[in-house]
């Protein structure tokens, strides 16, 4: 029996974690793939990459038959982007180092780092998100304050954090976002990613003195290249860290293909079939690859808006088209396009909106003008935008 894996028909939560979307995936792969593995992974380093990268649509078939996991299996490709680089980052993980995935925003670092952590130690939830509130007790530990009062500071007492709690289990911490945090508090991962230890000074004398990291531990961190409020990373904290920069797809054809995969996946999530046009997807990441890159497919220069034209925005976009053509019926879906463009658009600088237009009259009326009736139609709507 070949077949795909799927998420569970009755999803508990709204978007189920890594693990648990791909679970069926990844049981199949620790069967299929029983090679040498770093200490604590749950596959070997060579089925993580096939996780994430697919199986180019092979059914991969298991040489001894396990109980509840199918005989053969494709690997849907998960992550868009080159395989080296997926291969680099396990690399960096089977090393136990730091590893930093940096990019502008919407490049999927986010999902990359979950993917990873699912497919090594099974859980990507030991997550701390990064915020200009954040403390260093997200990275270190908290108290429970009411046996803290009661018995003092005891081993009962202290609250792990995502991070603590991935050194005592040899499993991988993801810290989201960690230039939002601030320099002083970034830098408590310093001696984490160095000493390999967390001392607990409260708790000296004690066996809980001193946390060691178990083997397999280490730290998946994201970063956004263009943001507000960033906060720089110390020299300290930049050399525990290997850097790995995620690009945006640098294919038309893969973009649109992702879209459209996670914008169905979206839609259906809200309890509808999934009936947005090629057509018309095909125009929105075009607008959207165009508008990122400053210039268009035929080579015509673009005047790139100060806002990140993502691949994300493009999911959200198009799923937004897909819950409006289902609950919404009326009219052409195209005729909703030039709206949800310029929400995207006018996010950050308020002279977005003029190159809109000018994106309007240029490519999209050159597009019209040379016979495409889809173009010819995103024209016609250009009064919507004012």
């Amino acid at each position: 029996m070949t077949t795909t894996a799927q998420a569970p028909d009755t999803p508990t939560a709204q978007l189920l974690p890594a693990e648990q979307r791909h679970e069926a995936e990844l049981a199949f792969l620790a069967a299929h793939d029983t090679g040498p593995r770093p200490p604590g992974w749950r596959l070997t380093p060579r089925a993580v990459v096939t996780f994430l990268c697919g199986s180019d649509g092979e059914a991969l078939k298991l040489a001894k038959a396990q109980p509840d996991v199918p005989d053969k299996l494709v690997i849907v490709r998960k992550f868009v982007g080159e395989r080296a680089l997926v291969e680099r980052c396990v690399v960096t993980l089977a090393g136990e180092r730091g590893l930093l995935l940096v990019g502008e925003p919407g490049t999927a670092k986010s999902m990359l780092s979950e993917l990873l952590a699912a497919a090594v130690c099974g859980t990507s939830r030991l997550t701390v998100q990064g915020t200009a509130g954040t403390t260093e007790d997200a990275f270190r530990y908290g108290w429970n304050y009411a046996l803290l009062l009661a018995q003092g500071p005891t081993p009962q007492a202290l609250v792990d954090s995502p991070v603590l709690a991935a050194m005592r289990s040899g499993r991988v911490a993801r810290v989201e976002e960690i230039t939002r945090c601030l320099p002083e508090v970034q830098d408590a991962l310093v001696s984490i990613l160095s000493d390999r230890h967390m001392s607990v000074p409260e708790l000296t004398g004690t066996p809980e003195g001193s946390v060691p990291a178990v083997p397999g531990f280490t730290v998946i961190a994201t970063a956004n290249l263009r943001d507000r409020g960033v906060s720089e990373m110390s020299a300290a904290l930049k050399r525990r860290f290997n850097f790995e920069t995620i690009d945006p797809i640098s294919d038309a054809d893969a973009e649109t293909e992702l879209v459209r995969r996670q914008a169905r996946a979206s839609v259906q999530r809200a309890g509808a079939a999934y009936a947005v046009d090629d057509a018309v997807l095909e125009v929105l990441v075009t607008a959207f690859r165009d508008l990122r890159t400053g210039r268009s497919s035929e080579g015509w220069d673009v005047e790139r808006p100060g806002t990140v034209m993502s691949t994300a925005e493009a999911v959200q976009v198009t799923a937004a088209l897909g819950i409006a053509s289902a609950y919404l019926p009326g009219g052409d879906i195209l005729d909703l396009l030039p709206g949800h463009l310029l929400g995207v658009v006018r996010k950050d600088d308020p002279q977005d909106h003029a190159r809109l237009l000018g994106y309007w009259d240029g490519p999209v009326r050159r597009r019209a003008e040379q016979g495409s009736a889809t173009w010819r139609r995103l024209w016609d709507l250009r009064e919507t935008l004012r």
